[in-house]
């Protein structure tokens, strides 16, 4: 079996080993490693953010792009409320979970959907912007790249779902070095502009993207378009919220120590790169991103600006690591609660939900060669999701507050009634300003997971009622068991499935088809002699058919035994095993074809009795002559 055995080994290579439940602490994570695998997003999103304002600004002409930097102001007053109002809900609810579980727990069943239906989409497009603009970053910087954007997409989406499926503890170590190449390069970055910029008056690469001639006015309504733009680099803040579980303990402190530390840093950043953009005049431009106008008028086109532009690559393409984080735990809930199929709660040998990382990674894909890989496509439906969650956990935090009237109550209740009307003004300005623009996507895609969610949950109800569950049941009543034995020849197969059959029931019955006419491989003479001659003491029943399929005969007899109410009748289908795989094609597939067909009928038992064989161990003589017995043949599997 050294073939299978090292097929298998690939899956331990790739993914490491098996943990036990015991060593589920090794996954764990602290603050510092909280920034690499739950904050990427939200840090990383200054990539975007400025740029998207910019975008927005530029259709009033280049006077108005200074407005980029009092729009930034407001948007760091949204995100300190937002950090604020997060760390009161990782106290509330230190199971994790996020607005989802605030929304349930004070709004009910209903309203949770809607939350939890808003996360997953913004967990999506969260993996499909992060890992576009990362590429974007690098097509900026070497732009002989840039027919090469999807491919590249993929490329990474790959090894970060291949990381995650390792376990988050893994991922997060993974991406901490750089991550802090990142944070502390970027930070370095703008302190050099604002103090003294090496390559002040640079030639700007690529051509403008500013009109010459300005196509709207300066205007409340751009100026509210350019701040929900803006208002996606506030995504990724509820990360940490959602994933509370995943840190060490204590748990509360370390989940709230890592929000307080992304406040600052994401606030910081923010406002560097909002007045530089201000004071370096910078204007959107074709194939060239805003952040590196910032860096190469900064630090030049020199060794710092490529090495800091590589790693923006990296680290934006691994702050899709965010919705890794958060969107498998988020689906186990659902799956807990009865809205998504129970798979997405199981854990796989690595602690990990993993169909909810390979779910994510799916959807993430196909969006990614839907646009093309181009972020500014994206940005459009970026952040309504996430701050549909926003307003529905602060709202149902005013709740919980008032409903608890814990110390200090009234202090906290005011934090997230402030921030409840705040995001919830931001949200209906992202639907009135980027609705045309592509948001009518989102709109779409929350009522269709409501729905996927309200059929689940319907199914379970009805099966939960069908199968009993929670009532206690009659006692289990015995009944005689009839073991069916499909067989070819007499062989050793037929031997070892027949010893096993004798083992499972009170009676046992071989059965063989046999094709009538003269394209029949064997005379029904010779199967009846050897099995007289053998006579292991089981009847065997011929069944005569002018079809070439066995199947269907089988089958028919099983619908015939199966009428007798007082027996269960199990189907035992010998099954050869060689020791290499590509020696399986060697024998015939017709057990796949008989269970599948006899699992329909949910009266029957079916199951295979494998027995190994290694061709390369036999003999190479001639077998000695066995009187009455046939040949074997590559296909002693029915």
């Amino acid at each position: 079996m050294r073939s299978l055995s090292g097929l298998r080994s690939i899956p331990r290579l790739v993914f490491g080993r098996p943990l036990s439940s015991g060593e589920a602490s090794s996954e764990e994570i602290t603050p510092v490693e909280g920034l690499s695998a739950l904050s990427l997003d939200a840090l990383t999103s200054v990539a975007y953010g400025p740029e998207a304002i910019l975008i927005v600004l530029a259709a009033a002409g280049a006077s108005a792009l200074h407005l980029i930097l009092p729009i930034t102001i407001a948007i760091v007053v949204l995100l300190v409320i937002l950090v604020t109002s997060y760390r009161q809900v990782i106290d509330a609810y230190p199971h994790g979970g996020g607005a989802y579980a605030v929304t349930r727990d004070n709004f009910g069943p209903q309203a949770s959907k809607l939350a939890g239906a808003a996360l997953i989409v913004d967990y999506t497009l969260t993996v499909a912007v992060s890992i576009a603009a990362g590429v974007g970053a690098l097509t900026s910087a070497f732009p002989s790249t840039t027919p090469y954007s999807v491919e590249m997409c993929l490329g990474i989406l790959v090894v970060i779902t291949a990381l995650n499926l390792r376990g988050l503890g893994e991922s997060a170590r993974a991406f901490l070095i750089p991550t802090f190449v990142f944070i502390v390069g970027l930070l370095a970055i703008i302190a050099v502009g604002l103090v003294h910029p090496l390559a002040r008056g640079a030639v700007p690469v690529g051509p403008s993207l500013v009109p010459t001639h300005a196509v709207e006015t300066v205007s409340v309504f751009l100026v509210l378009k350019a701040f929900s733009a803006g208002c996606s680099a506030l995504t990724g803040v509820e990360a940490i919220a959602n994933g509370v579980p995943l840190f060490k303990e204590p748990r509360v402190v370390r989940a709230k120590r890592t929000e307080l530390l992304l406040g600052v840093i994401l606030a910081t950043m923010l406002i560097g790169l909002a007045v530089l953009a201000r004071r370096f005049q910078i204007q959107p431009r074709t194939n060239q991103t805003a952040l590196s106008q910032i860096m190469g008028e900064a630090v030049g086109r020199h060794w710092a600006y490529y090495i800091v532009s590589l790693t923006i690559t990296l680290v934006l393409a691994l702050a899709a690591n965010t919705s890794f984080g958060g969107l498998p735990v988020l689906t186990s809930l659902l799956a807990r609660d009865n809205y998504l199929p129970h798979l997405f709660g199981v854990r796989d040998a690595r602690l990990v939900f993993g169909n909810g990382v390979i779910t994510l990674a799916l959807f993430s894909g196909a969006l990614l060669v839907a646009v093309g890989g181009d972020t500014n496509t994206l940005i459009p439906l970026f952040a309504i999701g996430v701050f549909i969650g926003f307003t529905l956990s602060q709202a149902g935090l005013v709740v919980h507050w008032r409903r608890t009237r814990e110390r200090s109550w009234v202090r906290r209740a005011t934090i997230n009634a402030v921030g409840a009307v705040v995001t919830a003004s931001a949200t209906v300005i992202f639907l009135a300003t980027k609705f045309v623009d592509g948001a009518w996507v989102v709109v779409v895609a929350v009522p269709l997971f409501i729905f996927l969610f309200n059929r689940v949950e319907a199914y379970y109800t009805r099966a939960g009622r069908d199968l009993g569950i929670g009532v206690i049941p009659a006692h289990p009543e015995r009944k005689r068991t009839l073991v069916v034995v499909p067989v070819i020849n007499v062989s050793r197969l037929t031997e070892h499935a027949l010893s096993e059959a004798i083992s499972l029931g009170d009676d046992v019955l071989a059965v063989t088809v046999v094709l009538d006419g003269p394209l029949s491989g064997m005379p029904e003479s010779d199967v009846e002699t050897q099995w007289r001659a053998w006579n292991p003491g089981v009847e065997l029943r011929v069944l005569h058919t002018p079809y070439s399929s066995v199947v269907q005969p089988i089958v028919r007899l099983v619908d015939e035994l199966r009428q007798d109410d007082e027996r269960q009748v199990v189907v035992l289908i010998p099954v050869v095993i060689p020791d290499r795989l590509r020696y399986r094609l060697l024998h015939n597939q017709t057990d796949l074809a008989l269970a599948s067909e006899l699992r329909r009928r949910p009266d029957v038992v079916v199951a295979r009795v494998p027995m190994a064989i290694n061709p390369t161990d036999a003999p190479t003589g001639p077998p000695a002559p066995v009187e009455e017995e046939a040949p074997a043949t590559p296909s002693e599997a029915p």
